[in-house]
C-alpha cells in the first residue's frame, strides 16, 4: 500500500504543478521534474499508477472540475486552495473512473494527504467533497 501512497502523492505534485505553473503535460507524464535518482528508485512499475492517475485526471478534468464545482457549499471553485484541488481532482478522477477502487480507500488516503500538504482544514474540506461525490456516484 506504501506504493499506491508514494503514486497519488506524485499524482498530487503533478497535478499541482500543472495548474500553479501549466507545465506541459509530457513532461508530468515523464517524471523529468523528478531527479534521475528518484525516477531510477521508482522504476517503471512505481511510476504507472501516479501516471495513471495524471493522466487520466487530465483528460476528465472538466467533468472533475465540473463534480467538484456542483459539490462546493458557499465557496468558490476559483478561490479552491491549489492543493486541495489537486487532491481533489486525482481523487474524483479515481471515484468516477477507477470502479476497482474501493472509494473509501481513495477518500481515506485523499483525507491522509490533505493533511500532510494541505491547511489545518484541508482534510475535513476534501472529505466533505468526496464523500458527496461517492453517494452521487453510487446512486446512479
Amino acid at each position: 500500500m506504501a506504493g499506491r501512497r508514494k503514486g497519488r502523492i506524485l499524482a498530487f505534485q503533478a497535478l499541482y504543478a500543472w495548474d500553479v505553473s501549466k507545465i506541459p503535460v509530457t513532461e508530468l507524464l515523464d517524471f523529468t521534474w523528478l531527479g534521475d535518482d528518484q525516477r531510477e528508485r521508482l522504476g517503471d512499475e512505481g511510476i504507472a499508477f501516479p501516471r495513471l492517475l495524471i493522466a487520466g485526471a487530465l483528460e476528465h478534468i472538466e467533468e472533475i472540475d465540473e463534480r467538484i464545482k456542483q459539490n462546493l457549499v458557499n465557496w468558490d471553485f476559483t478561490r479552491l486552495n491549489r492543493v486541495d484541488l489537486a487532491i481533489l481532482r486525482m481523487s474524483v478522477y479515481s471515484l468516477l473512473y477507477q470502479k476497482d477502487l474501493h472509494p473509501s480507500i481513495v477518500i481515506d488516503e485523499a483525507i491522509d494527504i490533505s493533511k500532510e500538504f494541505g491547511s489545518d482544514e484541508s482534510f475535513r474540506f476534501v472529505n466533505a467533497v468526496l464523500d458527496n461525490i461517492r453517494k452521487q456516484s453510487q446512486g446512479q
